[in-house]
């Protein structure tokens, strides 16, 4: 990304903060369905 695309998110964000939590929620949220993706398959991986 070039300065202008990270400016223009922080500027987007900054006018919209709303848009940050729902961002926020959205990477909490898929970071528990990983979470409990990965641990569904209990006996798959056993070791290193």
């Amino acid at each position: 990304m070039s300065d202008d695309d990270t400016n223009a998110v922080a500027q987007y964000l900054a006018d919209h903060p709303r848009a940050m939590g729902v961002l926020f929620t959205a990477v909490l949220l898929l970071s528990q369905a990983g979470a409990v993706a990965a641990g569904a398959n209990h006996g798959a991986i056993s070791g290193p």
